[in-house]
């Protein structure tokens, strides 16, 4: 179902598999827009809130068990509050939200890759979201090999303990990237595939070669 268009702002979404490189170009699009004059606010799920914060570290803590049903819970719980809390009074003071990670990634991670039923997730979404739906989502797309060696490379340079996903089997990430682009090919007014291979600088170009063409077919 798609929301009523209620917010003043712009509603920008990140999404792509591990590694894609998404939450590093989401900062350099959010200087990009303020050097336009844009007032940008980057988020990220889960998290974005001081509750959502502390969700995020339960549920991506490798130490962690959690089942299917008890992460899907988690999420919609931490997505309801940064909605609420942050998303929603952004966009009604007129400001561009920039967020890795929203609604698709559910249904790409725990839809296609954990098997959960897609009805019950869009169920899910739509309660914890209010019907909210990004005005453009950016599919980051990358070989899954790549994408999870710079993760795992990034994640033992930072000494992050985020690595629940990173050691999941190979076959579960095929599975969310192949969802993410089925998603993408039901959705091609909304979802945008980024080619995240190559260089930053490459990448950051076809981002912008994007953001144009949005900005075109966009009601003034």
């Amino acid at each position: 179902m798609r929301q009523k268009k209620l917010q003043h702002g712009l509603f920008v979404t990140f999404e792509g598999g591990e590694g894609s490189g998404k939450s590093t170009q989401i900062y350099r699009l959010a200087q990009y827009l303020e050097e336009k004059g844009g007032k940008v606010v980057v988020t990220r799920e889960p998290g974005g809130t001081p509750l959502a914060e502390r969700i995020r570290q339960t549920l991506l803590d490798q130490k962690n068990k959690i089942s299917t049903q008890q992460e899907i819970l988690l999420y919609e719980l931490a997505r309801r509050d940064h909605v609420m809390e942050l998303i929603r009074p952004a966009l009604r003071q007129g400001k561009i939200v920039l967020c890795d990670r929203f609604i698709d990634a559910t249904l790409a991670y725990q839809g296609y890759g954990r098997g959960l039923s897609l009805k019950l997730l869009e169920t899910c979404n739509q309660v914890a979201t209010g019907g909210l739906m990004p005005d453009l989502t950016l599919l980051f797309d990358l070989p899954v090999s790549v994408g999870l060696a710079r993760s795992k490379n990034r994640l033992k340079v930072q000494k992050s303990s985020e690595g629940r996903f990173e050691a999941l089997p190979l076959a579960f990430h095929h599975q969310v990237r192949s969802g993410y682009l089925t998603l993408a090919a039901k959705d091609r007014k909304r979802i945008v595939v980024i080619d995240a291979s190559g260089t930053k600088n490459n990448v950051f170009k076809r981002i912008q070669k994007s953001w144009e063409q949005f900005s075109r077919r966009r009601p003034a």
